[in-house]
């Protein structure tokens, strides 16, 4: 397989508001962020060096939510979970856990073309994001 299933962990350093493409103006608090996709075409994960690019300012164009998010200069990719297989919706749903206590979603994001809630989770602690993530991929493929 080319590519999967890949969560980008992103930190907020400042919070504020970002003009998010036809969901108009959101507020993103300062945190941690976990966006997850899937690169099941052509380039495969090469995705996620676009969206490493269009964090770093290198790439202007924006073709998905998670384009604005990270070419907010207050957002930085920290780091990326891969998986080879195309689980992005059952990863997006388990990103919260079993317990969603300090978890919060941006509603619509990232799923226009599915029927999930969002695929874009926040919550204050990066430790707590992190393991979520990482639980997320292993219980997806499980």
């Amino acid at each position: 397989m080319a590519g999967g299933t890949y969560t980008l962990v992103l930190e907020r350093d400042a919070s504020g508001p970002i003009s998010v493409g036809a969901l108009g103006e959101l507020r993103f608090p300062a945190g941690w962020y976990a966006y997850t996709g899937s690169a099941l075409g052509s380039g495969g994960f090469g995705r996620i060096d676009r969206h490493r690019a269009v964090a770093a300012g290198d790439n202007d164009t924006r073709h998905w939510h998670v384009d604005y998010l990270l070419g907010d200069a207050a957002t930085a990719v920290e780091q990326v979970v891969t998986t080879e297989a195309d689980i992005e919706c059952a990863v997006a749903r388990r990103v919260d856990g079993p317990s969603a206590e300090g978890f919060d979603r941006v509603d619509a994001f990232g799923c226009s073309d599915c029927d999930c809630r969002s695929h874009l989770a926040y919550h204050e602690h990066r430790d707590r994001l992190v393991e979520a993530v990482t639980d997320a991929h292993a219980a997806a493929t499980g």
